[in-house]
């Protein structure tokens, strides 16, 4: 799957919901997500790391939704610019 099909899967899935929420919130969301990511890394296994990836990704692709932003477009930076 690539970074516009995540998109388009999320707001498929949620993007009404998503939308309703607001971004202040699903940046909330994120955040806490990330916080769930980090423990994994420090004492989960792979399976919880990969669980938490995942997370992370379908809320970093909600915020971008809602932002009217793609993904995809985020990365071009580092196809022309490896350096962050």
């Amino acid at each position: 799957m690539d970074l516009d099909e995540v998109q388009a899967l999320m707001e498929r899935l949620y993007g009404e919901q998503d939308r309703a929420r607001g971004i202040p919130a699903t940046v909330a969301w994120l955040c806490e997500e990330l916080g769930e990511l980090a423990q994994a890394v420090r004492k989960g296994t792979p399976a919880q790391q990969l669980h938490e990836l995942g997370d992370v990704l379908a809320w970093t692709a909600s915020l971008a939704n809602q932002l009217g932003l793609s993904l995809d477009d985020a990365m071009d930076r580092y196809r022309s610019d490896p350096t962050p």
